[in-house]
């Protein structure tokens, strides 16, 4: 990640140079579990200093060279090359260089349903937002490739290219991640692979009994499994899964009410607007009206 602050991407600014990308997702990215909403980097000069602030969505930083100290409420962490840190939405924050040995950071932030998940795959989590690491050789090669796929102007398959770009460098992370021990990882894996076949499937019209055997367990122990670890039943995810992807359809898209409604799987326009309005409080049309 060596582009210059003379590139004409990046600009001075009293604290830092800095190269900022921000991005209006489309129906097709907020369809996505999760999707990029900015993409940055900064060579700090010896006065930088952000926050205390709070960020709307999650911001994942990355330490590409240089010494700083990031804050989170009774907690002050030391950055250093490949160490990696995230601001959680609607936590108060600060982070700072040290003057002789100014930062250079890099970022993307986030957000959708499975934001907060897919960081704690990484092992970031609000109460534990750091984690030291070695310096990242690839992990600066799938920025690059991120900012420089940015910089072009964007053909057909751009919007296809960022995704994926951006899920790679999750991917990754999540990969490296430290891995938990086996016994830890037990039910959380199959759980996991449980949520993973609701959010690909959703719209198909499948039963929890059919999850429950994907994942490998009984039908039972699945949903009370379930229901601790998230907070609702299986039924209320896949119910809340549909609203959603049904809400982006009506604010993002013109298409007719009874082809929305068949797109995230209910089987008529009675039932999906019965749904949407016990969800949202307002019925599908009256949504749309608001959204647009």
């Amino acid at each position: 990640m060596n582009a210059s602050p003379r590139d004409a991407f990046w600009q001075e600014e009293n604290i830092q140079w800095i190269e900022n990308h921000l991005f209006t997702p489309t129906s097709f990215e907020r369809a996505n579990a999760v999707w990029p909403a900015r993409l940055g980097r900064n060579e700090a000069k010896p006065n930088y200093h952000v926050g205390p602030r709070f960020t709307p969505y999650y911001s994942l930083h990355y330490v590409v060279d240089g010494i700083g100290f990031f804050s989170q409420e009774d907690h002050t962490y030391s950055l250093k090359s490949g160490d990696l840190f995230c601001l959680f939405p609607h936590v108060s924050q600060e982070y700072y260089t040290s003057a002789e040995h100014p930062l250079k950071l890099a970022w993307v932030a986030f957000d959708g349903r499975m934001a907060k998940d897919v960081l704690d795959r990484i092992g970031l989590r609000p109460e534990s937002p750091y984690l030291s690491r070695p310096a990242d050789a690839e992990l600066e090669r799938r920025m690059e490739s991120f900012f420089a796929l940015i910089r072009k102007d964007g053909g057909d398959g751009a919007e296809l290219m960022k995704s994926s770009i951006f899920l790679g460098i999750l991917g990754w992370l999540t990969e490296t991640a430290e891995k938990p021990s086996r016994k830890e990882a037990g039910a959380e894996s199959w759980l996991d692979k449980g949520m993973a076949y609701m959010n690909l499937h959703f719209a198909e019209g499948i039963t929890v009994q059919e999850i429950s055997k994907y994942a490998g367990v009984d039908r039972t122990y699945f949903s009370k499994s379930f229901r601790k670890a998230y907070g609702m039943t299986p039924v209320r995810y896949l119910q809340q899964l549909k609203i959603d992807a049904a809400k982006s359809m009506l604010a993002e898209t013109e298409y007719k009410l009874a082809e929305i409604a068949q797109s995230v799987g209910y089987p008529d326009l009675f039932t999906f607007s019965k749904a949407f309005k016990k969800h949202v409080g307002l019925p599908p049309n009256h949504y749309r009206h608001l959204k647009h």
